[in-house]
């Protein structure tokens, strides 16, 4: 399941998309919209996409990871455009694997990918103005940080 959605992301359902009778580890990532960043008051965000490229890059990502991580690795990434309030759901990233570490590893693989090579685009606006604040090619400003 690679989906670009613009209603409210489904958890239970990208969750049983990668269910596998081998899995001994599924883990649920959830990309939420917060209500402070930077030292600026969050008011919404707004993701726009390249749909076509967008969903290839999702399903790319699902076929690099099974490369580097094994042929049992399952993965589901929902992604929501449009506006979206404070605590809403962006991003949805399930892996399933036979194995913890590996679930994790591909999670956080699949998310960092995500962020740097698909053409989905954040537009913030908080207090005082609006900004774009991510996209391909500016992916992990705080990358290697605890966040």
């Amino acid at each position: 399941m690679f989906e670009l959605v613009t209603a409210p992301i489904d958890a239970a359902r990208v969750v049983a998309a990668v269910e596998d009778r081998r899995a001994g580890a599924v883990i649920l990532f959830l990309g939420v919209v917060r209500d402070l960043n930077a030292g600026r008051a969050v008011r919404y965000l707004e993701y726009e996409a390249y749909e076509p490229m967008a969903r290839a890059g999702l399903a790319a990502i699902g076929e690099r990871l099974r490369e580097r991580h094994g042929a049992d690795l399952r993965l589901a990434i929902v992604h929501r455009t449009g506006r979206l309030e404070i605590g809403e759901t962006s991003v949805a990233i399930a892996v399933s694997a036979p194995h913890r570490d590996v679930a994790y590893r591909a999670s956080r693989d699949a998310i960092e990918i995500l962020k740097r090579d698909v053409p989905i685009w954040k537009k913030e606006h908080f207090e005082g103005g609006e900004v774009w604040v991510e996209g391909p090619g500016h992916c992990c400003a705080h990358e290697g940080e605890e966040k």
